[in-house]
């Protein structure tokens, strides 16, 4: 039997890319600095650059400037190329630098290519796909640093897909990019350098569907993004008390699988949500809505959220740091939510 094969969540993302790119000749992929950056190549330094984190790296050289182009610093003028492109029997990949650019490109994104279908009663697709990455961490600053999936979920007629681990990272793109309505994968940033098992062979995770990343009998996790790391650490921790965490990696918001998260809290009796995003409207209140909405009778105990404060994200790391949920703040909420003494910082 031949070794699992581990590479990166970066290097999941752009196989996923070149499979699907290279299977299907009518796939674009637009974005800014994706190939080499402004005037590189007429500078002779080539396909160097590959976006801000180099995970476009060398797909221009492979599969043409013609497919892999790089854009103006106008989000709004290329995602509204995407989305007409995408309406004209193309399929497009556009990359958006960082989710915190989701207000320049919004129009066209959840006014356009999100209403279309909507507005043709089903008779015409968006096949769009938006790569975009989110999250803090890395200390890059409160422009660079949010995570807005909660407000993307919020409009209908997008899809929304967020990879915790690299095997999600390919499969939930394909699956992305095969799909006739426009989808929002936010990848996380400080997950790039994760390794873990990745076929080699193209696949599709299927959008809308959780994942138990852990079996438990105590209380349930669930997680947005890369808090499913936290609450992995979480559970280990917890472990050592005698206590069982279920963790349940949502793995998309929109749509969100609720009768995933239904089941396990049911099975457990006990709910913490955790997400590095503001809970002020997002989505972790909303999945604590849910379960008072269907599992209020199997609740033994109050729905715990773990959020970021309700503030920008800092730039100084010491703040940074203090500012994002851990794992020590989950089992601080799951001993809350069973009523349990004892606390970790």
């Amino acid at each position: 039997m031949s070794e699992e094969r581990i590479i990166t969540y970066a290097q999941a993302v752009r196989e996923a890319m070149i499979q699907e790119m290279e299977r299907d000749e009518e796939i674009l992929f637009l974005g800014q600095d994706i190939s080499g950056g402004a005037g590189r190549e007429a500078e002779g330094m080539g396909d160097t650059w590959g976006g801000s984190f180099g995970v476009s790296r060398g797909m221009s050289t492979r599969l043409g400037a013609g497919r892999v182009m790089d854009c103006p610093l106008s989000e709004a003028g290329y995602m509204g190329a995407a989305a007409a492109a995408s309406t004209a029997g193309l399929r497009v990949i556009a990359e958006l630098m960082f989710d915190d650019f989701l207000w320049l490109a919004g129009d066209q994104l959840f006014n356009g290519a999100a209403k279309l279908k909507y507005l043709s009663s089903g008779g015409q697709s968006c096949r769009l796909t938006v790569r975009t990455v989110t999250g803090g961490g890395l200390n890059a600053g409160m422009h660079h640093s949010q995570s807005l999936y909660g407000p993307a979920a919020h409009m209908p007629g997008v899809k929304v897909a967020i990879p915790a681990t690299p095997y999600d990272a390919k499969g939930l793109l394909i699956a992305a990019i095969r799909d006739d309505d426009p989808v929002i994968v936010f990848e996380n940033k400080a997950l790039y350098g994760v390794k873990g098992p990745v076929p080699e062979e193209a696949y599709e995770v299927p959008i809308g569907r959780a994942r138990i990343a852990r079996p438990g009998t105590d209380a349930t996790v669930v997680t947005i993004s890369r808090m499913l790391q936290e609450a992995l650490e979480a559970a280990d921790r917890l472990e050592k008390r005698g206590i069982s965490i279920e963790v349940v990696d949502c793995r998309s918001l929109s749509p969100l699988d609720e009768e995933t998260i239904v089941a396990s809290v049911s099975r457990t009796g006990h709910l913490v949500v955790a997400d590095e995003a503001s809970g002020r409207c997002g989505a972790a209140a909303d999945i604590a809505a849910l379960a008072a909405d269907r599992a209020i009778d199997f609740l033994d105990g109050p729905v715990k959220l773990v959020t970021a404060p309700h503030a920008p994200v800092p730039f100084s790391p010491t703040l940074e740091k203090a500012y994002l949920p851990h794992a020590g703040n989950i089992v601080n909420a799951v001993m809350e939510s069973l009523g349990l003494a004892g606390s970790e910082g």
